[in-house]
């Protein structure tokens, strides 16, 4: 099975943080799941670390890549027709980060781990 991690679910993981839900923790340690992270999410964290918004994540940028695949991830990047999908996709969900998410997910036919009750307005498969 393959699943989309969710930038905050990313930052959970690294972080070992108690918010990270024991379904999420199991799915993303069991051997035969394919685990992608976004480019969205290194662009969304990045952006936010600039910000002065998320400090923690300094360990995170020196390489980002490197860090994905260091935790067994599959780096995903973004393409035309995930951006395309992104603007049209209909929901009331504004966030540029989120929208690339789902619309990632959707294309890619993976589940999104996320624990943002907004996800499946946009049509996104959730696991929590």
């Amino acid at each position: 099975m393959k699943y989309l991690l969710d930038t905050h679910t990313l930052i959970w993981w690294l972080n070992d943080h108690s918010q990270l839900s024991a379904t999420a923790r199991e799915l993303i340690q069991h051997p035969e799941t394919d685990i992608h992270v976004s480019a969205a999410s290194a662009w969304e964290i990045t952006t936010k670390f600039k910000k002065g918004k998320l400090p923690l994540a300094v360990s995170m940028l020196p390489d980002f890549s490197a860090m994905v695949a260091e935790n067994g991830f599959i780096d995903l990047p973004i393409t035309s027709a995930h951006m395309v999908r992104s603007v049209l996709l209909d929901s009331h969900h504004k966030d540029p980060f989120d929208r690339i998410l789902a619309a990632q997910s959707i294309l890619e036919g993976m589940a999104l781990i996320s624990a943002d009750s907004e996800m499946p307005s946009f049509g996104v498969v959730v696991r929590w």
